[in-house]
């Protein structure tokens, strides 16, 4: 494998996912100049919805391996907008996570940090971005957790 990125993913283990066709009246990814903006990604893992509520029914550590799965996601939408080639991307520069949770629970970026620690992971560096982490009180289909992201791409 000539592509840094995809040999890293095969080392790490990690197999992406197809990127998930839309839900609604809406497009996967804009591209605008070098930035790819990509449309929320929901907690999925073969094809079945990861659901929960934290502070509820999921305690942090679940809730963090369902937003890895969104970034999961992120990361195969970035690929299918990039025609196939991940070495294209210079940086991961934002991320929002919403996290379906109670009024009380105030651990969303421990959530978050599950999508986070992925960009990391795969990107080195290049994946360190800004953030944010928001509680919200529902999220399409009862999943757990939405990761939306803008990218940076050559």
């Amino acid at each position: 494998m000539s592509n840094p990125i995809e040999q890293r993913l095969a080392n790490l283990g990690i197999s992406l996912p197809d990127a998930p066709a839309p839900a609604a009246n809406y497009v996967p990814c804009v591209v605008v100049g070098d930035l790819v903006f990509i449309s929320g990604q929901i907690s999925m893992n073969d094809g079945e919805f990861i659901r929960g509520r934290l502070g509820d029914d999921m305690d942090v550590a679940a809730g963090a391996v369902a937003a890895r799965a969104c970034g999961l996601a992120l990361i195969a939408q970035l690929r299918s907008a990039c025609g196939g080639d991940l070495s294209r991307l210079r940086r991961v520069v934002k991320l929002t996570g919403f996290v379906n949770s109670t009024p009380d629970f105030t651990d969303q970026p421990k959530v978050i940090n599950g999508a986070s620690d992925l960009m990391v992971e795969v990107f080195d560096n290049a994946g360190r971005h800004a953030r944010a982490a928001v509680g919200v009180s529902a999220l399409p289909f009862g999943v757990a957790v939405e990761v939306e992201g803008i990218f940076q791409i050559g």
